[in-house]
């Protein structure tokens, strides 16, 4: 995974495929996947994310995760922000942020959310790009490179 660098006002991806985010595109994507994070319904783990996911028409939807007693039935947070973007339409995306409340490293979709992904790859494209918020430190990475682990 790669820190984000910005310089001047634009974040520089070099991965083929990705698109051009503006510093403070991607600073708004964070603080949303925060927001988000806020929201979630965690009794049993403890474990709070936020994901807030940007349409190429610039529309944010976020979500997060809802646990549930039977773990199998709980909803991650990247998917909620997914169904909730799709069920209004929307069907092209840039880029996902993620949030949790880990402070040592950065989270990453679970196996679940992955295929998920993979599954609707109509839906979430190779040139969305990734970023994870740990300790005021943005890591980022591509669907290429995100996959690749699968």
């Amino acid at each position: 995974m790669d820190q984000v660098k910005f310089s001047r006002e634009v974040m520089h991806i070099k991965d083929r495929g990705s698109r051009h985010l503006s510093q403070e595109t991607v600073k708004k994507l964070i603080h949303r996947s925060q927001e988000a994070k806020k929201q979630a319904y965690s009794p049993y783990s403890k474990f709070r994310v936020g994901a807030a996911i940007l349409t190429t028409d610039n529309c944010v939807f976020t979500g997060c995760n809802v646990e549930n007693a039977c773990y199998n039935l709980g909803v991650c947070a990247e998917r909620n922000a997914i169904s909730k973007a799709v069920s209004e339409g929307y069907r092209n995306f840039t880029a996902i942020a993620i949030a949790s409340d880990l402070d040592d490293q950065f989270i990453s979709p679970c196996g679940g959310c992955r295929q998920f992904m993979r599954e609707g790859e109509d839906l979430i494209t190779s040139s969305i790009s990734f970023f994870f918020f740990s300790l005021g430190q943005i890591g980022m990475c591509t669907y290429q490179s995100l996959m690749a682990h699968t």
